[in-house]
């Protein structure tokens, strides 16, 4: 049996999990071409801003693939020229050919000013593939004179730092001080944290006198820029382990941001209590110490944030769990707090109060809060909720025209709640029922249109027969698929992050990155949406992902609004839905003879496409492996040896296991991805059960929740894949959408 990544996901939407948590594509983002080096920050990713450039055009080739044409095109003046030149001699060094590198970028610091820095970098480094020694040093310390605060010069100095023990004491000083979130700084501050064997131990020695980074100062730099380190949260238990008396409350804040960011929820809420006292701060203690089982310690936290900051919007929040903590009489009175004093909040808290009042017995009252929020509070979330709820029981009931008529009004009130798309796509099949085809025609274009992305316009694209596979037809549909070759600008970010951006040069925009990107702890949906952008750049899957797909949760209205504008955007849903590891489960999944994209977007659900990530079962890899899955597998190939967290092997069990489980159920993949999930025993026995008119009722009857949401995000991933990239469903998705 194999196990889905999604057990260490659910609580991201429960506990107000931050833009950073949680923790290729980018390679294929659309580009504009557009690129002013004068402009520092650029504000819009519009492809209309774009000026063609035939040197980004071929950013995404192989390097042996790419240099005759960027030979040709480095003969020019300008800003083609150079970005020729400065490729043409990163391939070379990449390749171990710095001497010939050398010629490229002679000179070419002065004209490609943008990159002027990264120029001498990439010059110190073809010297040094040539052994000229006294030359590197002559260029490292170029670059610290005539670039001092350039992210380039923070590689410089660890450079120099790393010649001696007395160049170390000379250099890594000023690395550590000047560019404490630079890549660099963090590598050596964990290096010199792991291997001191004293309490105290100096990193570096100033003409000026001496510069001590202790333990301490190395691990409070650790907590506060180390995050993505793999041994971060054991640092962050040095730290508060060995150092918590001499902790500041700013300290204490950024461990708890760090702790919270790791999912370490009951170490953040302790970490939060110590932290200067704010809305956000005093939430997040709360729900840390709910989470951690300490139900007596939120409770009085949360009536804490309740009277310091009682008009925050996180203290509504808080309002809203501490009524799930207390007595339901109690619930009730703290409900009726949140229903008077946020108006924003009160649908919801009308509906845990009317859930509160069933449980004491008062259906009458329970009822009146329901009518409340149908009346008072229509557009409301909570609203299309109780919509679709009397429209799947007089379903049930066989009432189809009243089904029909909550559908209808769900879609009126609330057109934009996910739960528009759900309602749509049933309505559309109830009119089926009704024999009113022009209603369902209506009712599944509906969907597609103002939801795209979800599980249920892929479905309703189904009833309209369009060429997108149904779930027994999907394995061998032939879906051809167009990736954009270019990419798109950042939203946010210098003009230095733009150009190795758009230039590919992924490692080095990501260090770039760190040392502009200030407040991680509330970025702005720009920020935000371009860390995720460099994450994926750099193969950091899981969190890329969830950058860009979490801006959905933004709650203030201007940022609503620029999340909003961002989904029209190709090169978001091309974020969130990229393809690490294409050529991989391509290969992997035609020798199965199984469609690639839902392969894909299998890999995407279990994985995110993080290699090495295993589940707290012990499911491992891209396709989330399970041990004993695995040697099963393998005796059926004759014993061939693996290693489950290499993506070959990994890749090669999966598609195997999934193949296998297609071959159980005729090629039925709605079963095979299903059985995937729950094994097929489990699959064996829903469909013994029977009572089931058709697939949709069959997903909509799975008694499992997680493989209900499974099934549901595998084939809506499928969806997602095939109108991005796939020409002939794009084009109809933009057909429909025009008529908005």
């Amino acid at each position: 049996m194999l196990k889905t990544l999604k057990d260490r996901l659910p609580l991201i939407a429960l506990v107000g999990i931050s833009a950073l948590s949680v923790g290729m594509a980018v390679a294929f983002l659309k580009s504009t071409d557009a690129f002013s080096p004068q402009r520092e920050v650029v504000s819009s990713i519009s492809p209309e801003a774009a000026v063609s450039s035939a040197v980004l055009k071929l950013v995404n080739q192989p390097a042996e693939t790419r240099s005759a044409a960027l030979q040709a095109i480095a003969q020019q003046k300008g800003i083609e020229g150079d970005r020729a030149r400065y490729l043409l001699a990163v391939d070379l060094i990449d390749q171990g050919k710095g001497g010939s590198a050398l010629t490229l970028l002679d000179s070419l610091d002065s004209s490609y000013e943008t990159l002027a820095p990264y120029v001498l970098l990439k010059r110190g480094q073809a010297e040094a593939a040539t052994g000229q020694a006294e030359a590197v040093q002559a260029i490292w310390m170029q670059l610290t004179e005539q670039y001092p605060g350039n992210a380039a010069t923070a590689e410089a100095l660890y450079q120099l730092g790393d010649q001696s023990e007395e160049s170390a004491a000379t250099y890594w000083s000023p690395l550590l001080q000047d560019f404490p979130s630079h890549p660099r700084s963090v590598e050596l501050a964990f290096k010199q944290v792991s291997t001191a064997d004293q309490p105290a131990a100096k990193v570096a020695e100033t003409d000026a006198g001496v510069l001590d980074f202790d333990q301490l100062s190395l691990l409070k730099l650790i907590a506060r820029h180390g995050l993505h380190h793999p041994d971060y949260v054991q640092m962050l238990n040095r730290l508060t382990e060995q150092h918590s008396s001499a902790l500041t409350p700013e300290d204490w804040a950024a461990v708890g941001f760090g702790y919270w960011e790791t999912q370490n929820y009951g170490q953040a809420g302790e970490a939060y209590s110590k932290a200067p006292a704010t809305p956000l701060s005093q939430y997040r203690a709360a729900r840390g110490k709910e989470l951690k089982g300490k139900t007596v310690e939120a409770i009085a936290t949360y009536r804490l944030l309740n009277q310091t900051f009682p008009d925050a919007p996180e203290t509504a929040t808080g309002l809203l769990k501490l009524a799930q903590l207390v007595p339901r009489s109690d619930a009730v009175a703290t409900l009726d707090q949140v229903i008077n004093r946020f108006p924003d909040r009160a649908a919801e808290a009308l509906a845990q109060r009317a859930d509160s009042l069933d449980a004491l017995k008062s259906p009458d009252s329970a009822n009146q809060a329901r009518a409340s929020i149908l009346s008072q509070y229509s557009d409301s979330a909570a609203a299309a909720k109780i919509r679709l709820a009397n429209a799947e029981a007089n379903a049930k009931a066989g009432n189809y025209p009243a089904a029909i008529d909550w559908a209808q009004q769900l879609i009126a009130a609330t057109p934009d709640d996910e739960l528009a798309a759900k309602a749509g796509f049933w309505l559309g099949k109830w009119a089926l029922q009704q024999n009113q085809p022009d209603v369902s025609h209506q009712a599944f274009e509906t969907v597609i249109r103002t939801h795209p992305d979800s599980y249920f316009a892929w479905r309703s694209a189904v009833h309209l027969d369009w060429n997108v596979g149904d779930f027994d037809t999907v394995r061998s549909l032939d879906t051809p698929i167009a990736l954009p070759p270019e990419r798109l600008p950042l939203p946010a970010g210098s003009a230095a992050l733009q150009e190795l951006h758009l230039l590919g040069q992924d490692q080095t925009a990501w260090s770039q990155w760190q040392t502009e990107f200030v407040d991680q702890q509330s970025p702005t949906v720009a920020e935000q949406f371009t860390d995720g952008i460099l994450r994926l750049g750099i193969g950091d899957n899981l969190n890329g992902i969830f950058m860009a797909s979490s801006l959905a949760w933004r709650d203030l209205s201007a940022e609503k609004d620029e999340y909003l504008l961002l989904k029209e955007n190709p090169s978001y849903w091309q974020a969130v839905y990229p393809f690490p590891f294409s050529q991989l489960i391509t290969s992997w999944a035609q020798l199965r003879q199984l469609n690639p994209l839902l392969v894909t977007a299998l890999v995407r659900q279990e994985s995110r496409f993080q290699p090495d990530i295993q589940s707290v079962v012990g499911a491992t890899g891209l396709m989330q492996v399970m041990p004993e899955t695995a040697a099963w597998i393998s005796e059926q190939l004759g014993g061939e040896s693996y290693i489950l967290d290499q993506p070959e092997d990994n890749v090669k069990l999966g598609t195997w296991y999934l193949d296998f489980t297609h071959q159980q159920y005729t090629d039925n993949s709605l079963f095979a991805v299903a059985s995937y999930n729950a094994g097929p025993g489990s699959v064996a026995g829903w469909i013994a059960e029977g009572g089931y008119a058709n697939a949709d009722e069959f997903v909509a009857k799975i008694p499992y929740p997680e493989t209900k949401d499974y099934v549901e995000s595998v084939f809506g991933g499928y969806w997602n894949y095939l109108r991005l990239y796939n020409p002939e469903i794009a084009a109809k998705v933009a057909e429909l959408q025009a008529d908005r």
